[in-house]
């Protein structure tokens, strides 16, 4: 049995490499969401004062900014200490892998090849649907609350706006997580050139 306790030089090794995956693709994560709640807001705030009669519009729009800066504050500090529990200043996540024991912690230029194709392919993709899904969204908003009869024709569930959703977030997903590997991985790449 191979048991032994997560300290010292030990849990200096056992940490994720740094720099930590993720900045990129929780920076662009939160970037369409910012343009999705820009895009949304109007319909957002109709849908507020329209269930809330008392609320002013100024509020309601208040209240998503707040929204908007709480969002990117907790992502922002998230991603700090993910990059802090790399060097080993703060406690990393528990549970996870043991990226550096398999080999993960520089990626080999295989399989950064194919995270730059799939960034190419997702994000082109995501490009080519962004508008079309962030329409489907407001829409769905409105046919939630009632205030979109009549949005989708003849009153059917979208099933092909629905469908553009998923390929949206599929593709974007696929795209920023692979983004993030090429760019994170690359810089872990120059480190291990530098470092002795």
């Amino acid at each position: 049995m191979n048991a032994h306790a997560n300290t010292g030089s030990d849990r200096a090794r056992k940490h994720e490499p740094f720099p930590a995956y993720g900045p990129v693709d929780a920076a662009l994560g939160f970037v369409v969401f910012y343009l999705f709640v820009e895009r949304a807001t109007p319909t957002l705030v109709d849908t507020v004062t329209g269930v809330v009669p008392g609320l002013s519009a100024s509020a309601v729009g208040f209240g998503l900014a707040a929204f908007l800066w709480f969002i990117f504050v907790v992502t922002t500090l998230d991603q700090l200490r993910r990059q802090l529990a790399a060097l080993g200043v703060v406690a990393g996540d528990a549970g996870r892998p043991d990226r550096v024991a398999s080999g993960w912690a520089v990626p080999s230029v295989p399989r950064l090849l194919v995270y730059a194709v799939v960034t190419v392919v997702g994000g082109s993709i995501a490009v080519l649907t962004f508008d079309r899904a962030v329409d489907a969204g407001i829409a769905f908003i409105r046919l939630a609350t009632d205030l979109g009869v009549g949005v989708f024709p003849f009153g059917a569930f979208p099933l092909v706006e629905f469908l553009v959703i998923v390929v949206f977030f599929v593709a974007f997903g696929a795209a920023t997580h692979s983004l993030d590997r090429v760019v994170i991985g690359s810089v872990r790449t120059a480190f291990a050139t530098v470092r002795p």
